[in-house]
């Protein structure tokens, strides 16, 4: 049978979205159900306003529930006990699945989010390839045998925590949830999912995929609801072994508290960022880094943990780099979501629409030079275009606090010294970018920014072989990399007497 083709056009992505069916309800042992509560919110699409599904809003009741099934399926042994090679065979088959249905998927994150479609394409292939790097690691690692005399032997076993809880942004739906759930199962966790209230859908999907593939009963569950409610009651719950998230500083911080409240869960923490993108004068060709440096703040609408929100300039050429800025902006306006040319979509709700918007405010008061953008467009949808700031200072609200939009506040320098100085002037370490010429200078400031990423003559690069976190108030997790299975594995001693 063969696949229908792949939508291309605006109106290819508008018919397959009116053929759409969206599950609402929450995820719990192996079936589709209602809140305990029968309580539901409202999913709509940012672009237009459309509600696109009532879901489940769950609580404690239904958090309960999941964690018994969880805890039960581990207790069982069908997936935490079953051979790495046949649990990875699995999870390949998940991936397949997600191939298959990518152009569905997007469009699901696409109308839930607000992202571009053509954006929401490249999360799939992120998310797909995630499955498939986590599944294929999880037969080639290795445990160890220590060094020991010949009397004894020495093992390390490397074995699955228990019940994981993920708990995902709205900004990249599918690909966040498959950073948390894909080394946590391949590791032979049980996972319960908590997406973010703003973008539900996608989760709920991958549900009825993940079913699909022959995850057994228990083993992956999703909870939608609020952060307050169903996160709050996860979090706090004493069958819960490890807590993985992604959002808020404020929110990892009551999340810690939560676990030191319960059973002293793991925590593994990917927070918020204000990354510091610098420029330094000996760079050859500016029109190129200059159209990188708007593409690191205004990519997915600025909604973006890793977002480039500082631009650092030496002052030597600030003037002009910031001129090659504002005109590189002009090719990176919002459009229609469905448009596969449309650089930035929508805001994802009101709430966001506004916080930006009050931030925009603050620059122009605090004295700012607002060089692009700096208001809403006129449109039923939530959109605001790429906003750039210049003449910025670390005093300023827009120079130090996380905005999470299309706002750039440019700062100037003179000296590597001060450069590095005003870059590492924050809480946050999520992130950082240094473009230079000058080999000496990249192994100098490298070392010396204190940050989980350093990205040098790009931004955002990297792949599934690379960690992905922070330092400081960023956070403490990593995801990707094979290094994300350690956080989901206990290692236990074992220490064996040869002779009696």
């Amino acid at each position: 049978m063969s696949r229908p083709p792949s939508p291309r056009t605006r109106d290819d992505w508008q018919a397959l979205a009116e053929g759409l069916s969206l599950e609402g309800r929450a995820f719990i042992g192996d079936v589709f159900v209602d809140a305990a509560s029968g309580d539901t919110f409202e999913s709509r699409n940012p672009a237009t306003g459309e509600i696109l599904a009532r879901v489940a809003s769950c609580d404690e009741p239904d958090a309960e529930r999941a964690v018994a099934a969880a805890r039960e399926a581990f207790a069982g042994g069908e997936w935490s006990r079953l051979a790495p090679g046949k649990r990875k065979k699995v999870l390949l088959r998940l991936a397949d699945l997600m191939e298959a249905n990518k152009h569905e998927l997007a469009l699901i994150d696409t109308l839930d989010m607000g992202k571009p479609v053509s954006s929401s394409l490249g999360d799939m292939a992120g998310a797909i390839g995630c499955i498939r790097y986590q599944a294929e690691c999880i037969d080639k690692l290795y445990g160890e045998v220590a060094p020991t005399g010949e009397e004894t032997l020495a093992l390390v076993l490397r074995e699955p925590i228990g019940v994981v809880a993920a708990i995902v942004p709205w900004n990249f739906p599918l690909m966040m949830t498959a950073w948390k759930i894909a080394p946590a199962l391949a590791a032979g966790n049980s996972v319960i999912l908590k997406p973010s209230e703003k973008s539900p859908l996608s989760a709920l999907r991958l549900a009825s995929l993940a079913r699909e593939a022959g995850l057994p009963r228990g083993v992956f569950q999703v909870l939608p609801g609020f952060g307050h409610t169903v996160g709050k009651a996860l979090a706090l719950s004493m069958q819960v072994d490890c807590l993985a998230f992604t959002g808020s500083t404020q929110v990892g911080k009551q999340l810690m508290q939560y676990a030191g409240q319960s059973n002293l869960k793991r925590v593994y923490l990917e927070c918020g960022g204000k990354s510091p993108n610098l420029v330094f004068a000996d760079c050859k060709d500016l029109d190129r880094v200059a159209s990188h440096a708007a593409a690191a703040i205004f990519h997915n609408q600025g909604e973006v943990c890793i977002a480039g929100s500082r631009l650092l300039v030496e002052n030597a050429i600030r003037a002009e780099f910031v001129d090659k800025v504002v005109e590189a902006a002009k090719a990176m306006q919002p459009g229609d979501p469905l448009d596969p040319g449309s650089f930035m979509g929508a805001m994802v709700d009101e709430t966001q629409y506004r916080r930006v918007l009050d931030y925009i405010a603050k620059g122009r008061e605090e004295g700012a030079r607002l060089r692009a953008g700096g208001q809403a467009l006129e449109s039923p949808g939530l959109f605001i275009p790429p906003t750039i700031f210049d003449g910025v200072t670390p005093a300023m609200a827009i120079g130090r606090e996380e905005i999470f939009g299309p706002v750039l506040s440019v700062f100037g320098f003179d000296t590597e010294e001060e450069a590095i100085a005003m870059a590492n002037d924050t809480p946050y370490g999520l992130a950082a970018g240094l473009w230079s010429q000058d080999i000496d200078r990249i192994m100098r400031v490298t070392r010396r920014l204190q940050s989980g990423q350093v990205f040098v003559n790009n931004w955002a690069g990297g792949d599934q072989t690379m960690p992905f976190g922070g330092v400081k108030q960023s956070g403490n997790g990593r995801d990707k990399s094979h290094h994300s299975l350690e956080e989901y594995s206990e290692l236990k001693s074992v220490w064996m007497s040869l002779t009696l």
